[in-house]
């Protein structure tokens, strides 16, 4: 039986819950969902899960980025790496489906070194799991991402994470993922043709812009460079 973590609606938005990406006005508020998780997230069955909307599963969901040439000042613009899910992979809905996030539910197996690094042990578990990285990969939090406007997003809340890449990143499965990089106004032509993009990879494409230009992490996540076998 799978069980994935949740937080109540009703403590993770004590107020109205808001539509789309909101970005974390400062680090303080990302401090604040953090603790909301470690304070007020528990675990049950992902069947229950998935039927309960007053139950929040919250998705870590992680923007990877590397330097490349493209328009913006100085003649250069971050890539974003883009995955295509391919028919061999898990979950049906999914299939074909264009992202730009690097994501999947928090598991038992996360809190097992304790609460205060779950959602970082999540991170690094999802990004072990799609890729092989030839250097470290650093990550900052961005803010949320919500849309209760569908059965599938009102039982989810996305932790938007901008990460960049120091050396090479390739696809670990790659029968079941594709990808490359990408830059965002690629990203914005693709959606602007009607590309089948994920939900929250669509609501996040006209907004790379803000999320990969800003100014890295005093303190950034970090994830060790990993070996194709690992």
């Amino acid at each position: 039986m799978e069980f994935v973590l949740v937080v109540p609606r009703r403590d993770l938005f004590p107020q109205r819950a808001p539509q789309g990406f909101q970005a974390f006005a400062d680090p303080a508020e990302a401090r604040a969902f953090e603790q909301t998780v470690r304070e007020h997230g528990f675990f049950v069955e992902r069947a229950r899960a998935e039927r309960d909307p007053e139950l929040k599963q919250v998705i870590p969901y992680t923007i990877v980025t590397r330097a490349g040439a493209g328009e913006g000042a100085g003649g250069r613009c971050p890539q974003v790496l883009l995955l295509r899910r391919l028919p061999r992979g898990g979950e049906v809905r999914l299939h074909d489906k264009l992202s730009i996030g690097v994501g999947g539910h928090l598991e038992p197996v996360d809190a097992s070194a304790g609460r205060e690094g779950l959602l970082d042990a999540g991170t690094r578990r999802e990004l072990s799991e799609e890729l092989v990285l030839g250097g470290a990969l650093e990550w900052r939090r961005a803010g949320l991402l919500n849309d209760d406007s569908n059965p599938v997003g009102s039982v989810h809340v996305g932790l938007v994470q901008v990460a960049r890449a120091r050396g090479a990143v390739a696809i670990r499965e790659a029968e079941v993922l594709s990808g490359e990089f990408a830059s965002p106004s690629r990203l914005s032509g693709l959606l602007a043709e009607g590309a089948n993009f994920e939900t929250w990879s669509a609501l996040l494409v006209e907004r790379l812009a803000d999320l990969i230009h800003e100014t890295d992490a005093a303190h950034p996540h970090r994830l060790e460079p990993t070996a194709a076998g690992a």
